[in-house]
């Protein structure tokens, strides 16, 4: 008992343990600082097994801790699957509806473009929901004081492509029930360039990401705020995205009040791939990737400086 203490206190721990583990003289010494044995106990990663993983294998690792996690967050919301994709259905059709009635109760069916008037709804309602619903997501991903964030292999990057992901897949498998059940139902759908239209989508659901990084940046630190702010730029993005309106025929004063939005090109692109008769002239397919790089880079940044920075007791008195 005594020899143990002696040996404990005289810094001496490290190597007894490491000489009964077969290490050497000078491979413990390599742990063991002049300061005494304390970083030897903090950081004991010499009795642990190291396994050595190619870049490629931590890559496929990684894809594979998002994927589960995205399944994770699909299933957040609802227990059943099936119960979240029809509440997302219904949610796409009652804006149909209220677009449509409103669209007939106005006159503005004749300013539309010349081909299916419900198309040319469903292509803002889609885009739109596609952009708002990857913000709420991405912001209301698991942050650094989460409690998920004590797992080893998760990270707040890999929550945030988790809760993307999710939404794509959510909007995606809701557009195609809705597609499907409209061609089948009332008339046929006929796109005139489907990977065109397919792109624009892309470019809605990237736009969203980069806006909900940056929320997702600041929440730790105004939680409240950024609540408020996530709320009204949802809804002011009901007329900022410009889907009631036809860019070509929009005067140059109203395209200057649209024209920072990346959802407003995003949409307007979206109508040219669809229908044959609309050539965009006031709106641009780079525009919303550009945007979204420069906001995903900046979010990444501030992210990582609260990831740094958070604390869990910045949440503890709400």
């Amino acid at each position: 008992m005594q020899a143990a203490l002696f040996i404990e206190f005289a810094g001496l721990a490290p190597y007894a343990y490491g000489y009964g583990y077969g290490y050497g003289y000078h491979e413990i010494k390599k742990f063991v600082s002049w300061n005494g044995a304390s970083q030897f106990y903090a950081g004991s990663m010499m009795f642990q097994q190291q396994v050595k993983r190619s870049k490629i294998r931590g890559l496929f690792s990684l894809l594979d801790l998002i994927y589960h996690s995205t399944v994770r967050a699909v299933r957040k919301s609802d227990r059943n699957a099936l119960f979240g994709l029809i509440l997302n259905i219904m949610q796409t059709a009652i804006l149909l509806i209220s677009f449509f009635v409103m669209f007939s109760i106005l006159g503005l069916r004749s300013s539309a473009i010349r081909g299916d008037f419900m198309l040319y709804i469903l292509t803002g309602i889609f885009l739109y929901l596609t952009h708002t619903k990857t913000v709420s997501a991405v912001n209301g991903s698991e942050g650094p004081a989460s409690a998920m964030m004590q797992h080893a292999p998760m990270t707040t990057f890999v929550s945030i492509c988790a809760s993307a992901f999710s939404a794509l897949y959510l909007q995606l498998l809701s557009i195609l029930c809705v597609l499907f059940v409209y061609h089948l139902g009332v008339a046929p759908v006929v796109i005139d360039n489907p990977i065109g239209a397919l792109s624009m989508l892309i470019a809605a659901w990237i736009s969203g990401v980069g806006v909900g990084i940056v929320f997702f940046a600041f929440k730790p630190w105004f939680p409240g705020l950024t609540t408020v702010l996530v709320s009204i730029y949802t809804r002011a993005s009901m007329i900022a995205s410009g889907k009631m309106f036809v860019a070509n025929s929009m005067p140059a004063a109203m395209i200057a009040a649209f024209d920072w939005n990346p959802l407003f090109h995003a949409i307007d692109q979206e109508r040219g791939f669809v229908f044959l008769h609309y050539n965009p002239h006031n709106s641009s397919t780079t525009y919303p990737f550009v945007i979204a790089t420069i906001l995903i880079m900046f979010g990444l940044i501030a992210e990582s400086y609260t990831r740094k920075n958070a604390s869990i007791s910045w949440s503890a008195g709400r």
